[in-house]
């Protein structure tokens, strides 16, 4: 089952009824938190199929404050990198850069744009900006900068400047007065998974498993598979498996690294 609300203050006016308490305490809950601009969806689905005993609980969280969540939960989609001392993480993937302007702007008529094209511009650039600019970008930005992403598209909109963002937060923000182009030369952000290095839970492992696709037969996060016994090889001697890790020999007498001639 997925639940993605987040319990509010207030959501019970009295004692909560004894249903839901001991519907609550009877199935475990894995609490995800996402980070604005992270699709969920197919993740979501897929562990629904293969745990549909655990509840997925999806906890948004802004980009900047979700390593110190991760306390509170069990693992977070979340914008890289994190803190390698307290954390684990996985990168899952990189995201191009976009430039959000107005939709009858000129740089709408390219089809990719580079800093260089923006030299006329000026950036509004939020406080919650996930882009790791470094030194000088050549391009001016705006005195008042706003607090969040939000904010700066309600100011592009108003022809305040453009706005670069990771391509799924133009998507999610997306408004019809506005468009967007690649920006080739700018920085970029990854998102991973993580989750804190002094917490043990086994269900992080199935996490792991459906974020890199693994299939639902997969041996990895369902507890370590049972070794494999020794085997005879011809004349009766005992052999033992190669280590994970050390390629074995070939069936047909091949050794590895060799091919066959045509």
């Amino acid at each position: 089952m997925l639940a993605r609300s987040i319990p509010f203050a207030g959501m019970w006016p009295v004692d909560p009824p004894e249903a839901a308490v001991s519907d609550t305490e009877e199935r475990p809950t894995f609490r995800l938190l996402v980070v604005p601009g992270v699709v969920i969806d197919r993740w979501a689905r897929t562990w629904s199929e293969r745990l549909p005993d655990v509840d997925l609980a999806l906890v948004p969280v802004e980009a900047a404050e979700a390593a110190g969540q991760l306390a509170q939960a069990d693992a977070g989609l979340v914008r890289l990198p994190v803190d390698q001392d307290t954390c684990h993480a996985i990168p899952l993937y990189t995201e191009a850069t976009v430039v959000v302007f107005p939709i009858e702007h000129l740089l709408a008529a390219a089809d990719e744009v580079t800093l260089a094209d923006l030299a006329d511009e000026t950036l509004t650039q939020p406080l919650d900006d996930v882009l790791a600019w470094t030194g000088t970008s050549g391009v001016a930005v705006t005195a008042d900068r706003p607090g969040t992403t939000a904010e700066a598209v309600e100011l592009v909109a108003a022809s305040v400047g453009v706005l670069v963002v990771p391509q799924s937060l133009a998507r999610a923000y997306h408004r019809r007065d506005l468009t967007y182009r690649v920006l080739t030369d700018a920085p970029t952000s990854s998102v991973g998974l993580a989750w804190r290095r002094d917490q043990d839970n086994p269900l992080v492992e199935e996490m792991i498993g459906i974020v890199r696709g693994r299939t639902a037969n997969s041996t990895r996060g369902r507890g370590p598979a049972p070794a494999d016994p020794p085997t005879r090889a011809e004349g009766g001697a005992r052999r033992t498996p190669p280590k994970s890790g050390q390629a074995g020999p070939r069936r047909g007498g091949q050794t590895p690294g060799k091919r066959r001639s045509r």
